[in-house]
């Protein structure tokens, strides 16, 4: 089946929605933070650690599935949900990022763009179609529309150009799909620009896909930029289909997309910060490589319910970190995604008795006050 988006309340105060979505795993309820499997795994974590901390969706990466092991091979095994053993909802991009972050604009043309593999340098060719067709025999229960993703800053005419070939990419993509048990999101573009990320808007919303995504962010911008990227495009998106916002996993970004009627989020952020022994706490982020923590023996969060705080102390992630041993980075990349997934629980419970700002604030209050007092040591 295709996945359901069904809106149930919508905060008095803000533009904040609480829903549910109905896929083939179950039905959850969103707003909800999507962890990044980018290879098919969500790096260091096995699936019941996932289901434990509550993970509903989680993202995988067309291009690097691509590559390894192919996508043939994961069509053999039965699809990802049974290749990675993960029996919830996955979603997988369309490689865009990847034009983002891999190719340079002269690589771009209308049929598609050329990559050299990160892997081994082969020259690589991926076009709407093809996205498209990895990603139907990756089985996931959500793909992703083929889409360029600019850099930031770039002209309007740049832009313009851009758009106007990605609602033509768009379009190719829809012709080839033929999962029906998936469904597709559209991509919104635009950049900075009102108008362009308008006219993307209701282009992309008039070919009718399952949800949409608004991409083009937290891709070098300054927040408040972000933020208007968000307005510009948002409110032309439907209200009965999930609205995605790609690539943006810090707190306080969450509580603003929320409060812009984003119901999906998704980066790799707390993972990597892990993997460099920071963690997300209550006030604020903290860098658990500092001598300060050495001999503390409290837990990295003592309000987070996850296995890493309810067992271990700073000081023993520390002495992880530092000797280099994987259990320290494995242990906060749980707690850096529990640490998400309940904000996005919080959240819920504020937007269906109307308390989103209420809530906003009292956690703004602690987490930016916290996250100034690391900034002077």
């Amino acid at each position: 089946m295709k996945i359901k988006y069904t809106l149930l309340h919508k905060d008095t105060n803000t533009k904040a929605r609480y829903g549910t979505l109905t896929t083939n795993y179950g039905t959850f309820e969103t707003p909800i933070f999507m962890p990044v499997g980018t290879q098919a795994t969500v790096k260091t974590l096995d699936t019941d650690e996932l289901k434990a901390i509550g993970s509903a969706v989680i993202l995988a990466n067309t291009y690097h599935l691509w590559l390894r092991p192919g996508e043939d091979i994961v069509f053999k095994a039965g699809g990802l949900h049974k290749f990675m053993n993960y029996q919830g909802p996955i979603l997988t991009d369309c490689g865009g990022f990847q034009v983002f972050s891999l190719a340079s604009p002269k690589d771009i043309s209308e049929e598609g763009v050329v990559f050299k593999s990160h892997i081994n340098g082969e020259r690589l060719f991926l076009t709407p179609e093809k996205s498209i067709e990895i990603q139907n025999k990756l089985d996931s229960d959500i793909a992703m529309s083929f889409d360029e993703c600019p850099p930031y800053p770039v002209t309007y005419e740049y832009m313009k150009k851009s758009v106007e070939r990605t609602i033509r990419w768009a379009k190719r993509g829809k012709i080839v799909f033929n999962n029906p048990n998936q469904s597709l999101f559209g991509i919104v573009q635009g950049g900075e620009f009102e108008n362009l990320r308008e006219w993307s808007a209701k282009e992309t919303v008039n070919l009718d896909f399952d949800g949409y995504a608004i991409g083009g962010t937290s891709v070098g911008e300054d927040k408040p930029t972000m933020y208007k990227m968000i307005e510009y495009a948002i409110k032309y998106l439907p209200e009965d289909k999930p609205r995605y916002l790609m690539g943006v996993g810090e707190p306080t970004d969450l509580f603003e997309g929320v409060e812009r009627g984003i119901d999906m989020f998704d980066c790799v952020l707390p993972t990597r910060l892990a993997r460099h022994g920071h963690a997300f706490t209550k006030y604020g982020k903290i860098n658990l490589k500092n001598a300060k923590y050495k001999d503390d023996f409290n837990a990295v969060d003592k309000s987070c319910d996850c296995k890493c705080c309810a067992n271990y102390t700073r000081a023993y992630i520390r002495h992880l970190l530092v000797a280099n041993e994987t259990l320290g980075q494995r242990l906060l990349s749980i707690h850096n995604l529990r640490f998400l997934i309940k904000i996005m629980e919080d959240i819920r419970i504020a937007i269906k008795n109307d308390k989103f700002l209420d809530f906003k604030k009292e956690f703004y209050k602690s987490y930016k006050q916290g996250e100034d007092d690391e900034k002077r040591i």
